[in-house]
Formats: C-alpha cells, structure tokens, sequence
C-alpha cells in the first residue's frame, strides 16, 4: 500500500522555489531590456495617462496580470524607461530655461533622477514594503500565505513618482512665469501644486497597496496627507516651494 501523499518527501520544493522567483523575475527584466522589440511602450504609455485620470484602473489591471502571471510586479521594464526619458526632458527643458549649460544640467539630473527618483525610491519602496508585510497583512490561518513583492513595492513608488512628478515638475513648468513672481498669489499657486502633487504620490501608494486582497489597513498609507496639509498651510506664511526648487536644482 504506498504512502499517503502528504508523507512523501516534498517540504523543500516550495522554499527552494520562493527563493529562485525573484532570480528569475530580475533575469527577465533585463532580458526585455534588451530587446526592445518585447517592451510594450503602447501599454506603459497606456497606464501613464490613466495613472493621471483614473488610477484604480490602472491597480485593477495589475490585479489581473496577478491572476495571469503569478506574480505583482511588471515582467516589462517599459514604463520604467519612459519615466527615466521624462524625467531627462524635463531636466532639460528647466536647463534650457535657465541656461546653467552641462555643468548645471548635469547638477540637476543628478538630484533629480539618482537621488529624488531612485535612491528615495528605494528608501521608500523599502519602508512601504517592510509596513505591508510586517504589520498589514491579513493574520488568517486558512489562507494561503502570501507577501508583498519589494519589486512591486518599487513598481508603486515608480506610479505616484509618476502623478508626483507630472504636477510638480511638468506641470509646474508651464507655469513658471506665475509662479516664480515674488506676489503671494505666485507663492498660493505653487505651493498648492506641491501640496496636491505630495497628496497624490500617497494617494497612489495607497490604491497600489489597496489592490492586495491579503492586506488591510492600508489607509495607514494616507495619514502623510494630513501633514502635507498641515506643512503647505505653514507655507503660506511666506515659504514659497517655487523658488526654493529652482534654487536646490540650479
């Protein structure tokens, strides 16, 4: 008579397999990377503009490529390299504005995108990912045990970076000629845009952690929001975030 199924030697399958998982999902990243005829720009471009209109629907249909590929993150760096050419264009466009010439462009790349984008994107990512899975999972014994991903943590600070940065930076730029006026009007028009631009990066941090059905609480997420509205009220006082960027940039 054989043996029971649950007494033959199995208990080393499952580790061995969450251990290589993110091996391989790093391994096909830069696979993609490298063949630019797998990237899917038409789709990333896609979630860009309804990031801005319609998030929820862009965290619907990560649920579902869940439920295809067994896993949150994206297999498909393309979102990642727009936002990286974004961000670069818009660096050069202040440059031009500006005229700081390499030197001063090259400053601003720096802060912008290796230091504001991915070096507080990691620190952010770590900490949103650390919160998720240590204090706001489900404690439910008869579900599967399930975990954040830190690559779709770090897939979530790349979407709000994304609503953080069109309203802070592109938009902003437009605008320029209001808002680097010294009148207080200037100084309301800013400020209220990086207070808007604060709220929406932890509003879309929250929607990315809300999509997990084996998480709760996630509105642990949105009590930053009272703080960027206690901070922006203090700066109406006479701090205006305007001048005080383009002076940490150029």
């Amino acid at each position: 008579m054989s043996e029971p199924l649950s007494l033959l030697p199995q208990a080393n399958f499952r580790p061995r397999l969450r251990r290589r998982f993110p091996r391989i999902h790093r391994s096909a990243l830069w696979r993609r990377l490298f063949h630019w005829h797998q990237l899917d720009f038409e789709f990333a471009s896609w979630q860009m503009l309804y990031l801005l209109v319609s998030p929820k629907r862009v965290y619907r249909n990560i649920y579902y490529h869940k439920q295809t590929k067994n896993q949150w993150a994206r297999d498909d760096p393309a979102f990642l390299i727009l936002q990286v050419t974004g961000i670069v264009v818009a660096v050069v466009a202040y440059s031009a504005v500006y005229g700081v010439g390499v030197p001063g462009f090259t400053k601003a790349l720096v802060q912008l995108l290796l230091i504001n984008f991915i070096a507080a994107g990691l620190v952010l990512a770590t900490i949103t990912w650390f919160v998720a899975n240590r204090f706001l999972r489900h404690q439910n014994v008869h579900s599967t045990d399930q975990q954040a991903e830190w690559m779709y943590a770090f897939d979530v600070h790349c979407n709000s970076f994304f609503t953080f940065y069109t309203l802070a930076y592109v938009l902003h730029f437009f605008f320029l000629p209001v808002l680097m006026k010294t009148s207080w009007i200037s100084l309301f028009l800013g400020n209220t845009v990086f207070a808007l631009s604060g709220s929406a990066y932890f509003y879309t941090t929250y929607l990315g952690y809300h999509a997990m059905p084996f998480l709760q609480n996630q509105e642990v997420f949105l009590y930053t929001i009272p703080l960027i509205a206690v901070a922006y009220l203090t700066s109406l006082f006479g701090f205006n975030l305007s001048h005080h960027l383009i002076d940490y940039y150029f």
